[in-house]
């Protein structure tokens, strides 16, 4: 050819060169080959279009769904898809092996596009080169499980901080980056910031911490563009990034790439994967971190979005709960509040201390059902309506029956937040159709003398902690929860809590936490409070013993402690302790209990004797446990069978070595008990005869008013004998 001849036709080179060309219309599903690469799929040797399932046909089928991603991965960057695909026949032949090189045109909507590209036959590989092309099955499975095993890590990651974690740790197959960065969008739109990086050491990152989006950085056009951008070498990124490349060129990598993180169509921050050796970036291993990208992407969406909901139910709930206000004379508090439930991490339980007219403080706890914004809502209404209406002066029922009544009110109105009208909410079943309740415990405390005035609306029984560590659950009078009935009654129990003695409320999500009942609950509860020194009334310990709380029933070793239940930690942790500080000016009994079992309230003896066995906890003697159980339940029972008035029962024990269980029934009848001889077949009558035969001491004492039955029992111990001490009068039974 002489100089100046124009080029032959384009078309002439490209026969000249066995290139087919080839044109596929994404939109119209059709693919159209020219007569050259007509005949490289194995068709006549003439221009022909055809479906893309004629087309799927004559290739390999592993080598089209690689194909699929290629251009895919092209398309979304802009770039060349390159591939090498088998060509089949009809019975599943490989004919040749050809590489298609394509370009694709995109027009405005992304999924509308068409690639024009050609088609050239290569040789087979080399056995020994086979590895490292992209149809590989070795390469392709170990792409696979990495990908499989970092969206799983990556779907796991509960918080930016541990989706940056997984993001540092991964190894991709062929080829893995040493340096890696989050770079993010800052809150006005106009700024990226690095959210966390890996592979630099702390302060490099500092020119790169806070940047506008339209700097002359890689990552800052890759959020503006929408576009990754890959660096195969230092000179590449200098020729591209010339007032970017001297602060890079400190870190000695060699290849770079950054791509977006888009999520939603939006484009939140960008990736950025250096490596210490050059990447030629291919279509695989671009594939690789675009696949990569997207994961991270959602990952770290899915992370903010959680962690603004709880920043805000955790502020919500923390403006719902009051500080526990100034120190009390003679008296500490401490509280704890943990969100255990699901969603949005917010539900109804609450506590409060409020200082009354009269110089006293209630203390109040309370769960409404359910765990969720509304039942946040409900919270905090009901909280101010107990304080209001506890800042009036009313006494404990009362304050109760208010707050059931004004729960019933907002709850049962249909018009309870309707936007729509009464009907339309609950036909819906909104809040108007959606009745809820509450438990709540309301204790009234006087600081100079421990006098507890409680009244409880189906919440738990409080527990007192004693000056040895002996934890008694005491059962306490009680009506329905607040707003199942508006003129419901809460009866009250007064207890008195002694210098150096504890009390405890709380929610049920302590005690049920971790599959527990009721029973199994309370001795989990019961050991820590025993365990937890011996008089926890000092301000800073009682904080450690609600920390211990709550870390028992929720904290990782309470996963070793679960109940006979589901093990469930879907309800919320409320903790409220009273502490009555100093010790007392004079001897106190080392432990006492007293209760009241009405002659309505027969279910209450079972109370009695539990509250027995507690009291007797560490009793050595387990038979004589089982005899002070028995007489307790046989002198009560009688006060109810043969009396017309309620039973008041008394125990306490004291001294040692040894120690004496002195246990004490009164009534108000003055019909004394006689002992009676009855018969084999007799079903009563053997009261006074099992005292005699199971008592060290035992008694009746006519009163002014009334009479009372007593027993004694003497712990037997190493080197006493069980006999009566010396200064006992033996048994003096009313005969």
């Amino acid at each position: 050819m002489r100089t100046g001849d124009p080029l032959p036709p384009v078309g002439d080179v490209l026969a000249a060169l066995d290139t087919g060309v080839w044109r596929w219309d994404n939109r119209a599903g059709l693919v159209t080959f020219d007569a050259e690469a007509a005949r490289l799929l194995g068709l006549p040797e003439c221009p022909v279009t055809l479906t893309e399932a004629a087309v799927r046909s004559r290739f390999h089928p592993v080598d089209w769904n690689e194909i699929d991603g290629v251009v895919h991965l092209a398309v979304a960057e802009g770039t060349l898809a390159e591939a090498r695909l088998r060509i089949m026949d009809d019975q599943g032949v490989v004919l040749r092996t050809v590489r298609s090189r394509s370009k694709p045109i995109v027009h405005g909507d992304p999924h509308a596009f068409e690639l024009i590209g050609t088609l050239q036959e290569v040789s087979e590989p080399t056995p020994g080169s086979a590895a490292l092309t992209p149809v590989t099955g070795d390469w392709r499975r170990s792409r696979e499980a990495f990908l499989l095993d970092a969206g799983r890590a990556l779907a796991e990651a509960g918080s930016t901080e541990e989706v940056l974690r997984v993001a540092a740790g991964l190894s991709m197959p062929g080829f893995s980056p040493d340096g890696l960065a989050v770079f993010g969008v800052g809150v006005g739109g106009d700024r990226l910031t690095v959210i966390g990086h890996h592979g630099h050491d702390p302060g490099e990152e500092g020119p790169f911490t806070d940047m506008p989006l339209d700097t002359d950085y890689p990552a800052a056009e890759v959020v503006r563009t929408g576009r990754a951008v890959y660096l195969s070498s230092p000179e590449q990124y200098r020729l591209r990034y010339q007032a970017a490349w001297p602060l890079a060129q400190r870190f000695q990598r060699q290849s770079w790439a950054f791509l977006p993180l888009i999520v939603a169509g939006r484009t939140i921050g960008t990736w950025m994967a250096a490596f210490t050796y050059p990447v030629s970036f291919t279509p695989d291993e671009r594939s690789v971190l675009t696949t990569v990208a997207r994961m991270l992407a959602q990952a770290l969406s899915r992370a903010g979005i959680t962690e603004s909901e709880r920043e805000l139910t955790d502020g919500l709930q923390r403006s719902m709960l009051p500080a526990l206000g100034p120190d009390i004379p003679g008296m500490s508090v401490a509280a704890r509040y943990v969100p255990t439930g699901g969603g949005l991490q917010v539900g109804g339980d609450w506590y409060d201390m409020i200082p009354l007219p009269t110089g006293r403080i209630a203390l109040v706890i309370g769960d409404v059902q359910g765990h969720d914004v509304r039942a946040a809502g409900l919270m905090g209404q009901l909280r101010i309506a107990l304080r209001a209406y506890a800042s009036e002066g009313h006494r404990p029922d009362a304050v109760l029956s208010r707050a059931s009544r004004f729960l019933y009110g907002v709850t049962d109105s249909i018009t309870y937040g309707s936007t729509g009208g009464p009907g339309k909410d609950v036909e819906k079943g909104s809040e108007a159709g959606d009745p809820r309740f509450a438990t709540c415990l309301y204790v009234e405390a006087d600081p100079k003398t421990g006098n507890l005035e409680i009244a409880r609306a189906g919440h738990p029984d409080p527990a007192i902690r004693m000056t040895d560590g002996t934890v008694l659950v005491r059962p306490t009078a009680g009506g329905l929860p607040l707003g199942v009935n508006s003129d419901a009654d809460y009866p009250t129990t007064r207890l008195t809590l002694e210098p150096g003695e504890t009390l405890l409320i709380c929610t049920d999500g302590l005690i049920e936490t971790g599959g527990h009942d009721l029973d199994t609950g309370w001795a989990r509860i019961r050991g820590i409070l025993e365990e937890h020194g011996a008089q926890p009334t000092d301000p800073d310990r009682l904080e450690d013993l609600a920390d211990a709380l709550v870390r028992a029933v929720h904290g990782p070793s309470s996963h070793y402690t679960t109940g006979p239940l589901a093990d469930r930690r879907e309800d919320d942790i409320a903790v409220l302790l009273l502490a009555r500080t100093g010790l007392p000016e004079a001897p106190m009994p080392a432990r006492r209990t007293a209760m009241t079992v009405a002659q309505a309230e027969p279910e209450r003896v079972a109370a009695a004797r539990q509250q027995l066995r507690e009291l007797l906890h560490d009793w050595s003697d387990e038979d004589q446990v089982d005899s002070a159980v028995l007489m307790t339940s046989e002198m009560l029972t009688n006060v109810l069978v043969h009396t017309d008035g309620d039973a008041l029962l008394v125990a306490e024990v004291t001294g040692g070595p040894p120690r004496r269980l002195r246990a004490e029934v009164a009534d108000a009848s003055d019909d004394l008990p006689h002992k009676r001889h009855p018969g084999e077949l007799a079903s009563s009558g053997r009261g006074l005869v099992l005292m005699e035969l199971l008592a060290d001491r035992w008694g009746v004492d006519p009163r002014g008013e009334g009479k009372s039955i007593w027993f004694e029992l003497y712990e037997p111990s190493a080197g006493v004998s069980r006999e009566t001490p010396d200064d006992a009068d033996g048994p003096s039974p009313a005969e």
